[in-house]
């Protein structure tokens, strides 16, 4: 095994090529918490799995619900999710934008 393909190698990497990309100016960039919301619904949305606002409020390792709260309206500003009606009309959704989409995209093809 040589040094890039070992595991630590391949993680650092891919590290490089994601700030790389974190710097093309297609997306506004990212606080730490709001990269870890967006991995989150990412995920949720790779298990085809229906995440709503208040699923991400609830999450603890997130912090306050207000500060969950605050990110995904920054977030939604930044144009890395939506909000989408439910049949329950006081629950949101929260999905990727195709923005988003193409940022993972990007990072998949990158690897």
């Amino acid at each position: 095994m040589t040094k890039s393909t070992r595991p630590a190698g391949v993680y650092l990497r891919f590290l490089n090529l994601a700030q790389a990309l974190r710097a093309l100016p297609a997306l506004p960039a990212l606080d730490p918490l709001e990269e870890r919301i967006l991995a989150l619904v990412g995920r949720a949305r790779q298990a085809q799995d229906r995440l709503s606002v208040r699923d991400l409020m609830g999450q603890t390792e997130l912090g306050a619900p207000a500060t969950v709260h605050a990110r995904l309206t920054t977030m939604r500003k930044k144009v890395w999710i939506v909000l989408a009606d439910t049949e329950d009309t006081r629950r949101k959704q929260v999905d990727l934008t195709p923005a988003a989409l193409a940022y993972f995209d990007q990072l998949t093809g990158a690897c």
